[in-house]
């Protein structure tokens, strides 16, 4: 397939034609909010006409999300950590901050862990990632509604609150009493009325179409979810903004490498791609998915393997809680500041409507 079938196709749009670089489009970006009105569909679907089944058949617990997360969630962060491990020049650019931020999680979650409440670094942990997951969305959109930081941070902060209590009325819903969730409810109802509230007053700053469908998307993302938790339609109201947030992350990686190394590939992942004569879109995508795979499928067990063999012992949970966790940290830091303007990954970065 020709790069310019691929791009339109994929909506990857070309920047330029003549030197077939892409660009992201916004189009392409909005239509992933697409998966909003689908699983509202399905969830009614479910309580109009299949009685309750895809509620009883889909995962409620987190225990039994192993096979979500290998789909979403992990190969993101594993793609994000590749793009930026592999390029020698982004590891000189930011090595300073890596290796603070290293140390810093080493000391919280090490010394930390002894007298900081297991609770207290969840809630952390989940707020960091409600965090991350919005911040990423209404930012990619900001450049569509420019709107004052004060007017942004409402919208974002507001979004950010109400997704933490669903959150963890989701995924810590076990261990919380009747009135501790309906408490959890109760405020998330709250945030989700001031949020609309406060679009529908800001909303004049998106002054074109595709701003307000965007700035309303992003609404729409944590609304939705707030709906489904009601609901008890727990997986669909992750989902959500899983695949919103990853597949928007996706775009930006491939975009960004195609950009790199089309032309010539400048690190080791990318020469032996073209030595095997992998087509640039899918090398990123197909490390990421695989590495996720195989580290959360068989890394503990890998782990817990040698370290028996070597020391006579085990370690628990070392890659599913040690590395990935420890990725997953550094990817919320370092995305906060590696695709802003400026940051060497822009230079192979633009946009288009």
């Amino acid at each position: 397939m020709s790069v310019k079938s691929f791009s339109d196709q994929a909506i990857l749009a070309q920047a330029s034609p003549g030197d077939k670089q892409l660009a992201v489009s916004f189009r392409l970006l909005l239509g992933l909010y697409a998966i909003i009105p689908l699983c509202l569909l399905l969830q009614l679907c479910d309580v109009w006409f299949w009685q309750g089944f895809l509620q009883q058949s889909l995962p409620s617990s987190p225990k039994q999300f192993l096979v979500f997360q290998i789909i979403f969630g992990t190969p993101h962060i594993v793609a994000s950590s590749i793009l930026l491990a592999s390029n020698t020049e982004y590891l000189k650019f930011y090595q300073a901050k890596i290796v603070w931020m290293t140390l810093t999680i080493a000391l919280v979650f090490g010394v930390g862990s002894l007298f900081i409440p297991y609770q207290a670094f969840y809630v952390a942990v989940a707020a960091w990632t409600v965090y991350h997951v919005l911040k990423q969305q209404l930012g990619v959109g900001r450049g569509l509604y420019r709107m004052p930081d004060r007017v942004f941070d409402l919208l974002l902060w507001l979004s950010v609150t109400a997704g933490l209590f669903v959150y963890i009325g989701i995924f810590l819903k076990n261990s919380l009493d009747i009135q501790q969730l309906s408490w959890i409810k109760l405020i998330a109802s709250g945030l989700c009325v001031g949020l609309i509230c406060s679009v529908l007053v800001c909303q004049r700053y998106a002054t074109t179409l595709l701003g307000r469908w965007f700035l309303w998307s992003n609404v729409l993302l944590v609304l939705s979810s707030f709906y489904l938790f009601m609901q008890q339609y727990y997986f669909f109201a992750i989902l959500v903004p899983r695949l919103v947030h990853d597949a928007t992350a996706y775009i930006f990686y491939v975009v960004h490498d195609y950009n790199k190394h089309h032309r010539q590939a400048h690190n080791f992942i990318y020469r032996a791609a073209a030595r095997a004569h992998l087509p640039v879109f899918i090398v990123l995508p197909l490390c990421s998915f695989l590495l996720a795979f195989v580290l959360q499928s068989y890394g503990d067990h890998a782990v817990n393997v040698v370290t028996e063999f070597f020391f006579g012992m085990e370690i628990r949970k070392a890659i599913s809680l040690g590395l990935l966790g420890y990725l997953a940290l550094m990817h919320y830091y370092t995305e906060a500041f590696t695709w802003k303007q400026g940051s060497p990954y822009r230079r192979f970065i633009a946009f288009v409507k």
